[in-house]
């Protein structure tokens, strides 16, 4: 009976002492005395589908989830739609998930052509598609979220860009990386976010 007692009491205080798990936060951190101070994403204002401006505010005290993509794309944005939409699907009624999907393609991708594409996947108000700038779209692709996303002419649809989901915390610092066309990703994602919602 003592011996159960003892076995019990271990493992309530292992359990008691073991932190929860936190995601890491990417990027080259900056040490400034006792601080270390990780990159955040960078001030935008870009056009959603809605014709309203989405800036960093947009997301206070949010979460959210960003992507690259362009409507006309031939190759991974189908699938990288795909799979998010399946992380929507379990945090679209969460206030506190949003999704931020930039095109690269501003050009071709209108505030109404983007407007079609949402009302087609029946997307409630917590999914932006937005547009802009395409150079200030390519910089914050690269300067913000370290993904790839620039012009060529020798690839399908005349365009380059990462594949990857970013998640970003209510700081606006990146939490995870997460491969778009990779369902076991896509599974990864959506605990993460759980994880994410806790801290």
């Amino acid at each position: 009976m003592k011996k159960s007692i003892w076995f019990l009491f271990l493992l309530i205080t292992i359990g008691c002492s073991q932190k929860p798990k936190r995601l890491p936060f990417l990027g080259n951190p900056i040490i400034k005395g006792n601080d270390t101070l990780y990159p955040k994403i960078k001030y935008f204002s870009f056009i959603d589908q809605d014709s309203s401006v989405i800036t960093n505010n947009t997301f206070e005290n949010k979460i959210y989830v960003a992507d690259f993509i362009f409507l006309s794309c031939p190759t991974i944005c189908p699938k990288m739609n795909f799979e998010l939409n399946k992380v929507y699907e379990i945090y679209k009624n969460n206030p506190k998930v949003n999704f931020l999907s930039h095109t690269i393609d501003p050009e071709r991708d209108s505030i109404k052509r983007l407007k079609e594409f949402k009302t087609s996947l029946g997307l409630n108000e917590n999914w932006h598609f937005v547009t802009g700038n395409k150079d200030s779209i390519f910089t914050i692709a690269t300067k913000s979220y370290f993904t790839t996303a620039y012009p060529d002419e020798k690839e399908p649809g005349g365009l380059v860009h990462g594949g990857g989901f970013l998640l970003v915390d209510m700081k606006k610092h990146i939490r995870g990386v997460y491969d778009g066309t990779n369902p076991d990703e896509t599974k990864r994602l959506i605990n993460d976010i759980k994880l994410l919602l806790t801290e």
